[in-house]
């Protein structure tokens, strides 16, 4: 090899070595910045989410502490009217009748935005009182087990309900199922959470194309802030399969 060949073979070389590490570099500048936005956007999630279970719990708290003994002494006080004729008498009977419904709807309302069985006795008897409730006003049959039960975090525990209120919720509306069945299984490391049920199941693209797929980002973004995992398997006319395992030895 002559000099000149040499040194066209040396410049060559180099602006290989330039070009290759330049490449390199917005390579890992861009997975960088990748890790950099997802941890940033799980972030903002669990910010936003932190913040409405924070509100949920304010207002079931000021419904629970403030409206219902302001209702309740309303309804004392109206109950010791003595009506001037059977006209009145009926008014004020129909009267305490409508704040007996208000007082059950609010309490009702209030153990939706945090159910007090929850923070008594924990995940699993939250879940079976739910359940309950949904079974006595749907035709939706769910079966639930947990073969043992414990408590966790708290923002877990919360976190986990919600996912099963959403789970429930869209079956019963949405998937056109006889049987849901529900399995939380509790160990020492590890949240386990599934689901599977006999409806109709669904397109993801067509589902993506219509709505959004609000409902799946909910289920996604509360687990990706308790740093746990979600899949699920569906196929049209085949139901659809739930899996979250949510890990316990990691702070929330």
């Amino acid at each position: 090899m002559d000099p000149q060949e040499k040194e066209l073979y040396t410049a060559i070389l180099i602006a290989t070595s330039i070009i290759a590490a330049i490449l390199l570099y917005f390579i890992f500048s861009i997975i960088w910045y990748q890790k950099k936005y997802r941890s940033l956007s799980k972030a903002k999630i669990s910010a936003e989410i932190n913040t409405l279970e924070k509100e949920r719990r304010r207002i079931a708290s000021d419904l629970h502490d403030d409206v219902g003994p302001l209702l309740s002494a309303v309804k004392l006080q109206i109950n010791h009217l003595d009506g001037q004729n059977e006209e009145e008498a009926q008014l004020i009977r129909k009267s305490s009748r409508y704040i007996d419904d208000i007082i059950k709807r609010m309490r009702e309302i209030s153990n939706d935005l945090l159910p007090n069985v929850l923070i008594r006795k924990g995940l699993a008897a939250a879940i079976q009182d739910f359940l309950g409730k949904m079974s006595d006003s749907s035709d939706l049959r769910i079966t639930f087990t947990c073969p043992q039960e414990q408590r966790v975090d708290g923002t877990i525990e919360v976190n986990v309900y919600r996912i099963v209120q959403e789970i429930v919720h869209n079956t019963a509306k949405h998937a056109q199922a006889k049987h849901l069945q529900i399995q939380l299984v509790i160990d020492d490391h590890t949240l386990r959470l599934a689901s599977v049920d006999d409806g109709r199941g669904f397109d993801y693209k067509e589902m993506i194309a219509k709505n959004g797929g609000l409902g799946l980002l909910n289920l996604q973004s509360r687990a990706e802030v308790m740093g746990g995992e979600f899949d699920f398997t569906t196929e049209k006319g085949k139901g659809t399969r739930y899996l979250f395992e949510i890990p316990l030895n990691k702070s929330v």
